[in-house]
């Protein structure tokens, strides 16, 4: 099969796409034939070295990229009994040292994948997993009653638009850091909205005197987002070296994102429902991934940019 390889990290050249055995689903695996993988930031840092320098990924002679899958089940091993070959799936690849993503066929765990949503492409599906299953935990880190409020920075991107918007399921009310240009978009999602980050904490506390009960930093702003937080709040960072310290009584947590197929079915269901939007900005096949990568670290796409093999 073919797949998207570093073998040097580097900047976009040191991308390869290599001819690799196809892998075999061991117990309670699947092999995905993959329709689509979106490319995430963190595609951009394992690339760059970045993730191996902090110590989140061994020296590895190749590795792959890609942790957002969509496609159909190709292949089962044994043991597996949630899903057969022909279904439609989506799923996340957590394992910074296993097969990417970015390829024709990865190899899941049962329990990372759940079915797909029905009502939107498996391009738009593979926009779903890393993203949406962080702001999912990102809420629930944050441990809101319906009617308590919160704000959440970088609402215009990925993290941002779905937190925005599963907070709305939640009953919360939501202030939302946003560019200008997207407002009225965000706003259409539930949010009351902010779309500067200077003096953020004096803007916020202007509509929600004292400050929201919890932050959650999709925008990796640190103590400027803090200052919008009321005392004994929640601060929930998304880049642990970003986390601001807990002041005024705060408590800071970290989220780290994991593969979890059944809750990932429930976010599945709200995109049927209508309850959570995908956007897609631009969709590259494989052999333009050093395109799609540039893309992406110019940054301001407004959507998702997907590989398809």
């Amino acid at each position: 099969m073919k797949s998207i390889i570093v073998r040097e990290p580097g900047d976009p050249n040191v991308l390869e796409i290599a001819d690799l055995p196809l892998p075999e689903p061991g117990p309670h695996q699947v092999r995905i034939k993959v329709a689509a993988s979106a490319l995430n930031p963190i595609d951009l840092s394992a690339r760059a070295g970045r993730l191996t320098a902090a110590g989140l990924m061994p020296p590895m002679p190749q590795y792959g990229l890609g942790w957002d899958v969509a496609g159909h089940v190709d292949a089962i091993g044994s043991g597996t009994v949630r899903f057969q070959p022909g279904d439609a799936v989506i799923g996340l690849r957590d394992l910074l040292f296993a097969g990417g993503a970015q390829a024709e066929y990865v190899v899941l765990d049962e329990s990372a994948v759940a079915p797909a949503p029905t009502s939107v492409p498996l391009t738009a599906a593979a926009t779903l997993p890393l993203n949406g299953l962080t702001a999912d935990r990102a809420l629930d880190l944050a441990g809101l009653a319906p009617g308590q409020t919160l704000l959440v920075t970088g609402a215009s991107g990925g993290v941002g638009g779905f937190a925005v918007q599963l907070a709305a399921t939640r009953g919360l009310r939501t202030l939302a850091l946003a560019r200008p240009h997207d407002a009225n978009r965000v706003r259409a999602l539930g949010a009351e909205v902010v779309t500067s980050s200077d003096e953020l904490g004096a803007a916020v506390r202007r509509i929600v005197p004292g400050g929201v009960d919890a932050v959650i930093d999709a925008a990796i702003l640190g103590i400027t987002a803090h200052q919008a937080l009321r005392g004994a709040g929640t601060f929930v960072a998304l880049v642990a070296p970003f986390a601001p310290p807990p002041i005024r009584g705060t408590r800071v947590v970290v989220q780290e994102v994991f593969a979890d197929g059944n809750r990932l079915a429930e976010l599945s269901k709200l995109v049927d429902d209508g309850a959570l939007t995908l956007r897609v900005a631009r969709a590259f096949p494989l052999d333009q991934a050093r395109e799609a990568h540039e893309l992406l670290e110019a940054g301001g796409v407004g959507g998702r940019i997907i590989l398809t093999p």
